[in-house]
């Protein structure tokens, strides 16, 4: 009997070190944490779940995976996942500490990788997106850049140069109707001015008069 009080007094003991551990190494602006924030309402409506401590357990339980997806080799369960500071509008920090080692945390750069690397995996637990499940300081998921056959700016000499050359031919052709027009309507003006002076009245002759004076005698 002694001896199981004894026991039960050290499991109390532990659990008190190991919540006063956890309270040190996770609390605001840890050097190794992050803040994560939920929109839950404003991305499902009236559709929105209640957070709570089990989906607080689904969260650890999302994070200690994608933690072992980056790191195969170490096997990362929920207890490694230590959250605090949590706030009813559904905010909170977490680190992530070592396997086998509850004092040691993970570095930031490899918390941030296995987060990129599973952020769709995440997002899709909580049906939420990158900007309704955000965790501050890890920017968005990037689509994939877009590659192209030929260099962007080669397209776009390319785009400028026909401009310039439909521009040339335009001005040629525009030119050219402009000279045409110029010289019909010089011709029209000389025509008219001809005619206004009498030379056609003069040059031409009445065949009537001629043949009339085949026939008369002199």
């Amino acid at each position: 009997m002694i001896m199981h009080r004894e026991m039960l007094g050290r499991i109390s003991l532990l659990l008190c070190l190991s919540a006063a551990l956890a309270q040190d190494l996770c609390k605001q602006d840890a050097e190794h944490g992050y803040k994560v924030r939920l929109s839950i309402k404003t991305a499902l409506g009236k559709e929105a779940y209640n957070w709570t401590e089990n989906e607080m357990f689904l969260f650890q339980s999302t994070l200690a995976f994608a933690m072992r997806n980056h790191h195969r080799e170490h096997k990362f369960e929920v207890s490694n996942i230590i959250v605090c500071e949590e706030t009813p509008r559904v905010s909170f920090w977490f680190v992530v500490t070592a396997p086998g080692s509850n004092s040691t945390l993970v570095q930031r750069g490899d918390v941030e990788n296995a987060i990129r690397k599973s952020r769709s995996r995440i997002n899709s637990v909580f049906l939420l997106s990158d900007e309704t499940l955000e965790f501050i300081g890890i920017h968005p998921t990037l689509a994939a850049p877009v590659t192209y056959d030929s260099p962007p700016w080669l397209i776009a000499f390319g785009v400028v140069m026909g401009l310039i050359v439909a521009g040339i031919i335009a001005l040629f052709v525009s030119s050219a109707v402009q000279k045409k027009r110029k010289k019909q309507s010089y011709e029209e003006t000389e025509d008219n001015m001809w005619i206004e002076n009498g030379s056609a009245r003069d040059g031409v002759r009445n065949m009537a008069f001629v043949e009339e004076d085949k026939f008369t005698p002199m």
